[in-house]
């Protein structure tokens, strides 16, 4: 696929790849997340065989037509090697299907433990290399440097976890340095200065749960991709992304996981679901209706 001006896609950076998407196929994320009682109301058995066929159903009602897929990787690290091979297809097939895969992996460590992170979801040598990956920063910001770098160096992205949806992270999140910032400010902060000046968003994206609601933080000069999982099962509503995210709508990529999946084994269920999910994000969000 060629944007205009004869580039190729894959030339390009994960920020503008994400943003070509998102403005041919809507504003939208949907989760494959195969625990054991969407499974079991999939009418599957809790096991490999029943890991393949949720996950790979998903993706073939949805990766030729949302922006993004994110599969959630402990759903698969649970079931060892066979699960692990399961996600291979899934990122495979996702991408040919011309979806992007950001892998729900939130890796954080330092030294050549992140770079090993990196070079297994980054690096487009390996089998488990996704468009983009979650990280943690709460072992120090700098300490996720190989995997940002490693990123950059092959057209990836990273999502940092900067205020999530979980109750539980305030404590951590919205804790105060010497200078008075949040601890989550200072993650926004240092996101802000990998993303400045790049066009048309940077690749370095953060986590800021739909479900925070006003909280404070200054999200402005972020410059880049603002994931929003909390959408439907744990709350939230595309109404509280204005309330949210305010003058940089345009950056958000709403998440969705239950609400969806819920709907299936059916392919038009699930299509359907994420059709009317995309059209509620577009409206809240401000872009075209079609």
């Amino acid at each position: 696929m060629d944007l205009e001006g004869g580039v190729a896609v894959a030339e390009l950076t994960f920020g503008a790849r994400l943003r070509h998407v998102m403005d041919l196929r809507g504003p939208l994320c949907v989760g494959i997340d195969p625990h054991g009682q969407l499974l079991n109301h999939w009418g599957l058995d809790n096991d490999v065989v029943g890991l393949e066929r949720f996950s790979r159903t998903v993706v073939e009602a949805l990766a030729d037509r949302v922006a993004v897929l994110k599969p959630q990787s402990a759903f698969f690290e649970r079931l060892g090697s066979r699960g692990i091979a399961v996600l291979e297809k899934v990122i495979a097939e996702t991408r040919n299907a011309g979806a992007l895969v950001l892998l729900d992996a939130k890796r954080g460590d330092i030294g050549s433990t992140v770079q090993a992170y990196a070079h297994a979801y980054l690096d487009p040598a390996s089998p488990l290399a996704v468009d983009a990956v979650t990280a943690n920063p709460y072992l120090g910001f700098g300490s996720l440097r190989p995997m940002i770098d490693t990123a950059a160096a092959h057209h990836r992205g990273v999502f940092v976890l900067a205020l999530t949806s979980n109750l539980e992270g305030v404590t951590v999140q919205h804790a105060r340095n010497p200078d008075g910032r949040t601890v989550a400010q200072t993650v926004l902060d240092e996101v802000a200065v990998i993303n400045r000046n790049v066009r048309p968003i940077g690749s370095v994206g953060v986590v800021v749960g739909a479900t925070t609601g006003s909280s404070g933080h200054d999200l402005s000069s972020v410059n880049g991709p603002l994931l929003a999982p909390g959408l439907g099962a744990q709350g939230a509503n595309p109404a509280d992304l204005r309330t949210i995210f305010g003058g940089v709508l345009h950056q958000v990529l709403p998440s969705y996981s239950r609400e969806i999946l819920k709907h299936g084994p059916s392919l038009t269920g699930l299509r359907d679901a994420a059709v009317k999910a995309e059209r509620a994000c577009r409206i809240s969000l401000g872009y075209p209706i079609s």
